[in-house]
């Protein structure tokens, strides 16, 4: 599947300024680009809400060459019920653990040398304390699945992605487009893999021309699509083709045309500025306090 990229994990988040500030300050990424919009978004990006929302891509480095989050806020819902089905994120810094000593935010050493971590919201990262010659220091996205076997098929036969590693004992395999990308890591878990309302969703990016073959691939194999192909815009940036996908346990995956993604993801050098003007603008918070009323859960 050449030509194939894993881009982002999207993580809904209901406080944006303790997000940002553990992404930036803790783990240490800058901001790539933030985009603000009116009305929710065609392909439920910012999940199944209808209002204003925000978009901020964080990073180690540009998007065209590195797995980033995409940080997304709907106004006036304060947090989100987490499930079982995102297990973390593992990447290798030394300086993000060095980071969060400093900062004293939590860090348990879970084996030697890594550390497990919370972002605000609960979602868990992990960090090896070593920094790697490789430019992504994120190394994984581990998923929890119900039946590897099933999801294997999914993930390598139908979407066609290689198999790195496979342990059938600790129910694990490892997954990935490219010896140099992050990778999918599944997971079995007993049991149903719940998604709750903080469920997330992973996006990868293929030539544009393999989108319409992709959508018909899975109707034909009678899987789950959640949103079939369709144009998104962003105010001022290129037009983007997606179809989102589902697999065997739920899990959304979008899979976006890779040459406009490489034209609307290009690195803002007013991302950061544009964060924190947004932020300051955003009286939620306080108009909630003076009423002595909480946000909504998502």
């Amino acid at each position: 599947m050449a030509g194939r990229r894993a881009l982002h994990f999207v993580f809904k988040v209901g406080n944006r300024f303790q997000t940002a500030h553990f992404f930036r300050d803790v783990l240490g990424m800058k901001v790539l680009r933030h985009e603000e919009f009116e009305e929710g978004c065609k392909a439920a990006c910012n999940g199944p809400y209808d209002g204003k929302w925000s978009k901020t891509m964080v990073g180690f480095g540009p998007e065209d060459d590195h797995f980033v989050a995409e940080l997304t806020y709907n106004y006036g819902i304060g947090d989100y019920k987490l499930g079982n089905d995102f297990m973390g994120i593992t990447l290798a810094s030394s300086q993000a653990v060095s980071n969060a000593r400093k900062l004293e935010w939590p860090l348990s050493e879970v084996a030697e040398g890594v550390f497990e971590i919370e972002a605000p919201g609960g979602y868990k990262f992990y960090l090896q304390n070593q920094s790697l010659l490789q430019s992504d220091p994120v190394l994984k996205v581990t998923l929890a699945v119900s039946d590897l076997q099933k999801s294997l098929n999914y993930w390598s036969n139908l979407l066609g992605m290689k198999i790195y590693e496979q342990d059938k004992e600790k129910q694990r395999a490892l997954l990935g487009y490219a010896d140099n990308q992050c990778k999918l890591e599944l997971q079995g878990i007993k049991g149903a893999v719940d998604h709750a309302a903080a469920f997330g969703r992973i996006a990868f990016s293929c030539p544009h021309k393999e989108l319409p073959d992709l959508e018909d691939l899975m109707k034909r194999e009678k899987q789950t699509i959640l949103t079939p192909l369709v144009s998104l815009d962003t105010p001022g940036k290129a037009t983007v083709q997606v179809v989102i996908l589902a697999d065997p346990d739920g899990h959304e995956i979008c899979f976006v045309g890779d040459e406009a993604f490489r034209e609307l993801s290009k690195m803002d050098p007013e991302g950061s500025k544009l964060l924190d003007d947004a932020m300051a603008a955003d009286k939620s918070d306080e108009w909630f306090a003076e009423r002595n009323k909480p946000k909504a859960s998502g």
